[in-house]
């Protein structure tokens, strides 16, 4: 999953809303096979947005999300939980 436009080869896109604006991320079409399990790996959970993002887009392409692992959560953004 990269930002739009750094990507070489045929993207599929999802754009979400941040707290002060909005933003899209960009990953390519054969990244994922329908059925594929995937767990998601970021560096950083904060207000949840592109994690969503990122779930919704594996999803668009068939994953089967698995699993979503963070290095670090800023907890005062509340970001996991509901």
């Amino acid at each position: 999953m990269r930002k739009p436009g750094k990507l070489p080869a045929e993207a599929t896109k999802v754009s979400y809303d941040l707290e002060y604006g909005s933003n899209s991320l960009e990953v390519h079409k054969d990244a994922i096979q329908k059925g594929q399990r995937v767990v998601i790996v970021d560096d950083l959970l904060g207000h949840r947005g592109t994690a969503e993002a990122t779930v919704k887009l594996a999803q668009s392409l068939g994953a089967e999300i698995v699993g979503l692992a963070f290095v670090v959560e800023l907890d005062f953004l509340k970001g996991g939980r509901s």
